[in-house]
């Protein structure tokens, strides 16, 4: 017995000192889904990939604006909202301590304008969604197609319809059809 006591007494401490020492994680540790409001478009692709619903996307018509939240009580960080956002505004982090004193203290919001047609008035997508793929198009410079989609960009989906259906109606009527 006293030959253990001193083995143990050699060894020393087996365990971390966690949480009065800080624990080390590795390099791809998924830890907080960390939202950057800058980089984010509100694309919602973030949402479409949580297989737990944990990031909801919400619109607000009559104020114009839709609302990017995360439940981190709901978040199994697997890490497919980062992999889905085009922009890298979404990214695993480190931080895993995530226990409070209130279940609201575990949601983070960030609210983002909608774009208004520039047909009808109305809103239908977010405008740093397509001032971004407003960007992507001024890249392929020279081609009078790209110039054609950055003025179509900012047209809803509704009056695209409109129109196409108006030119393809008199593209009939053109070729002799009623």
């Amino acid at each position: 017995m006293l030959k253990t006591l001193r083995n143990a007494f050699k060894t020393g401490d087996a365990t971390v000192k966690y949480p009065f020492a800080p624990l080390e994680t590795v390099p791809d540790f998924r830890g907080k889904p960390e939202h950057d409001l800058e980089r984010c478009i509100a694309c919602a692709a973030c949402a479409v990939a949580c297989p737990p619903n944990a990031i909801q996307m919400a619109t607000d018509l009559k104020a114009g604006t839709i609302t990017w939240s995360i439940d981190y009580g709901r978040c199994i960080f697997c890490g497919r909202c980062e992999e889905a956002c085009p922009v890298e505004a979404i990214r695993l982090g480190d931080e895993f301590e995530l226990a409070v004193m209130s279940k609201a203290d575990l949601t983070e919001d960030a609210t983002y304008t909608l774009e208004r047609c520039s047909e009808c008035g109305r809103y239908f997508a977010p405008r740093k969604q397509v001032d971004y793929a407003c960007r992507v198009l001024a890249t392929l410079e020279g081609n009078t197609e790209a110039d054609e989609s950055i003025e179509v960009a900012r047209v809803c989906p509704e009056c695209k319809r409109r129109a196409d259906a108006v030119s393809a109606l008199a593209a009939a009527r053109a070729e002799g059809g009623r």
